[in-house]
């Protein structure tokens, strides 16, 4: 599946978190058993790739890169990439006992029927999903529909947003490395005052960022 965005995209390297945070409230129980995890929740013998605000945890099936806005170099989200299929993922400030995910489901939902497409709630392995069917047309020039189904999970004071578009969002069985990749990913909300729905910060790790020349 081609993906036509109009910013540049990076690859990076594989780097170890310093796991310096601690939880803020019982948002999210230790060593949660399904991800996504706070950043407090981390196996301290496992490598992670550190952007941040969002952690993950280096896979064989998906190839990660980022969402880089052209004229600031700012990172604006994290998407992990097969043959038929793309997770982009997001994490935002949230207040402590907010519930975005409800209000998200309903902008998204008015959105994608704006569109032209449908967008149906349905149960799935991180609680309520939406299930959306898009109008589009690829580099052919062909119509086709995009499959998605966006994920919305709230932890201590953040909440992560997750898109699984293409194939894995039909296909149980492709599904499976990106339902994983969530697990497995953490957020790290920091410390810093911020209004609920302001997206965390990302950052490239500094073995990823471009070096002057001598």
């Amino acid at each position: 599946m081609r993906l036509r965005r109009k910013n540049v995209e990076n690859d990076l390297p594989e780097v170890t978190d310093g796991m310096d945070e601690t939880h803020e409230d019982a948002g999210t129980p230790a060593a949660a058993a399904a991800g996504p995890l706070d950043v407090a929740d981390l196996d301290p013998a496992a490598t992670y790739i550190d952007l941040g605000s969002l952690l993950f945890v280096p896979g064989p099936d998906l190839e990660l890169r980022l969402q880089v806005e052209e004229d600031t170099g700012e990172v604006v989200s994290v998407l992990l990439v097969a043959d038929e299929g793309v997770l982009e993922t997001r994490a935002f400030a949230s207040s402590r006992g907010g519930d975005l995910w409800a209000e998200a489901r309903t902008e998204i939902a008015a959105d994608t029927v704006q569109r032209g497409g449908t967008a149906v709630e349905a149960e799935g392995p991180f609680g309520t999903e939406l299930h959306c069917e898009v109008p589009v047309v690829d580099a052919q020039g062909t119509e086709l529909v995009q499959p998605s189904r966006v994920i919305g999970y709230t932890g201590p004071r953040w909440f992560l947003r997750a898109t699984i578009a293409g194939r894995p969002a039909k296909d149980p069985a492709y599904a499976v490395p990106f339902e994983e990749a969530i697990r497995t990913m953490a957020v790290r909300r920091g410390h810093e005052a911020m209004a609920p729905g302001e997206a965390l910060p990302l950052r490239l790790p500094p073995e990823a960022r471009p070096q002057a020349a001598e």
